[in-house]
């Protein structure tokens, strides 16, 4: 879809899933919010309202369970825990609007308001479960489903329990009906469609009702009308996008200044998580009475160096490995390896030193630096450091049968398509594109030997005038996920934007790069002698 004037009008909605308090950052939690945090900016900078959410999930067994064993209490492991997780988000400068923990008293009344209105509505009712319960997951299964899966988990491997256990349920088969529905007419509500038709599959198998509360833990919100039952993790976390906004306490300050974002732009998952996302959490909404997200989008897994992440391999990408990484090659390295070569399809993606380093040479030092190096120290040798004009006689010259802004006009166009449908790599890859032609024409049109030749300076000023506009506009696409080393570059070529003021369409009109401004030479990425590697 195209971005227009109507969705810019409309604010949009981003989340990551809310990260258990049990596990300490890695990869995947980065990755997560990383590719959120570049959509975000990219979307601030078109001028939408944009409303971008993380947070922590503290509730459950597990915690309880932890905490017992290190002799506190489960809200000073939640504490302790959550306060890592928002460090590394002002670490890696990630932007997200709000931080939300289970434990927020907002957040537990509104849960218990949105539980009670299922109860009210008799979309929720008591009932006995018997069956199999994957413990890590905290998902419940049939006896038909577990002997499909060979009674392990689909996700650990680890065995199923056997368990036993009095519950409210939720009316899921009630929708079934609705969902399939659902799915096959709006296509895109569930990406890539690998992962729609994975649920598609599993709806179509028929569905059941799930529980929704526990009674062999304490640390969790409480059943509306029936404290022995604490209510399930999973519907816990989920409430936790709507009551971000408010939308459990109409009176509320949160209410009057957030409730606009609902529904959701995208709910930007892990594909173990599909669905919870896809099936329960729209049906939920369903019997809520409330409007559905746009899109769950649920991107697959990180693998290391072929193989599935462990430590006992020493390829796990955790914190450490990652900061060795952020010292050697620079955050914005990062950022763009995570955005670019991430697994958004349908297949895991290998983190691999060697291919880190190799994106880093090609794309970075070889192409984006090596370009912006050329075009400011060509300004800076042969016009004494300003900006030269396009049109000496007031008619643009055209050189190396290059439109230029043509070409300028039909990358910044791809990109924000591509970035709309939140395909990351796509948008990048029409600005690199950009960056590259530069290079091509640099190469075609010599200036190099122009600048011998004083009756050709007319056509010089030309060429360098658009190989500094092109490499402008590409910058201004760049920006959402090399903000650092962009800003390098915007001081270099004596610009002064401000992307939280919005304005990139206008910004990547040909002909912003103002004649006679004073240009730097820039060096944006230094190279790297050799890869490093996950193990210290």
């Amino acid at each position: 879809m195209p971005y227009n004037a109507a969705m810019s009008a409309r604010p949009a909605y981003i989340t990551t899933p809310i990260y258990y308090v049990n596990d300490r950052p890695h990869i995947g939690h980065l990755y997560t919010t990383t590719i959120c945090d570049v959509w975000a900016r990219f979307m601030r900078f078109l001028g939408r309202d944009v409303f971008f959410l993380t947070g922590t999930d503290e509730h459950g067994i597990k915690v309880e369970k932890s905490a017992q064993e290190r002799g506190i209490s489960p809200q000073e492991l939640a504490d302790e825990n959550a306060a890592v997780f928002q460090s590394v988000l002002g670490k890696f400068h990630l932007t997200n609007d709000d931080f939300i923990r289970t434990t927020q008293a907002d957040h537990e009344r509104q849960v218990q308001h949105f539980v009670k209105r299922l109860l009210d509505s008799d979309a929720v009712y008591l009932g006995e479960f018997e069956g199999w319960y994957d413990e890590g997951q905290e998902e419940y299964y049939t006896e038909t489903q577990a002997r499909k899966l060979e009674y392990k988990s689909p996700v650990s491997g680890r065995p199923l329990v056997r368990a036993t256990e009095q519950n409210y349920y939720f009316r899921l088969s009630a929708f079934q009906d609705r969902m399939e529905r659902l799915l096959t007419e709006q296509p895109d509500f569930v990406r890539p469609e690998a992962r729609r038709n994975e649920v598609l599959g599993r709806l179509r198998e028929g569905i059941q009702d799930v529980p929704i509360t526990r009674t062999n833990f304490t640390w969790g919100v409480p059943m509306p009308g029936d404290p022995e039952h604490v209510i399930y993790v999973w519907i816990d976390a989920l409430l936790n996008y709507i009551t971000a906004l408010g939308l459990g306490e109409p009176e509320s300050d949160r209410h009057r200044e957030r409730s606009g974002y609902w529904p959701a732009t995208v709910h930007v998952i892990g594909k173990e998580i599909l669905w919870f996302h896809a099936v329960i959490w729209p049906s939920v909404l369903m019997a809520l009475e409330m409007p559905l997200p746009d899109c769950v989008y649920a991107h697959s897994f990180w693998i290391s160096e072929g193989q599935k992440m462990s430590k006992s391999l020493g390829n796990f990408i955790d914190l450490e490995a990652i900061d060795r990484y952020v010292d050697t090659y620079g955050l914005d390295m990062w950022r763009y390896y995570l955005a670019t070569q991430g697994p958004l399809g349908a297949t895991d993606a290998d983190f691999a030193a060697n291919h880190f380093h190799e994106v880093f040479n090609t794309d970075l030092v070889n192409t984006v630096g090596n370009c912006a190096s050329r075009v400011t120290a060509m300004i800076n040798k042969y016009c004494d450091g300003t900006v030269p004009t396009e049109s000496p006689d007031g008619e643009r010259i055209v050189l190396g049968e290059m439109d230029w802004p043509t070409q300028a006009a039909e990358a910044v166009a791809a990109s924000i398509a591509a970035m709309t449908r939140f395909d990351l790599a796509g948008s990048i890859g029409a600005a690199l594109g950009l960056v590259r032609q530069v290079d091509g024409f640099i190469n075609r049109t010599e200036p190099f030997k122009l600048a011998k030749d004083p009756e050709k300076s007319r056509e010089l000023g030309a060429i360098l005038y658009q190989c500094a506009e092109a490499v402008r506009i590409a910058s201004l696409l760049l920006w959402p996920v090399m903000p650092g080393r962009i800003e390098q570059l915007w001081e270099a070529l004596g610009l002064a934007i401000d992307p939280q003021a919005g304005g990139l369409e206008e910004l990547a009109v040909w002909g912003g790069l103002e004649a006679g401004t004073s240009v730097e030479k820039v060096a944006l990425f230094p190279r790297v002698d050799a890869p490093v590697v996950a193990k210290a």
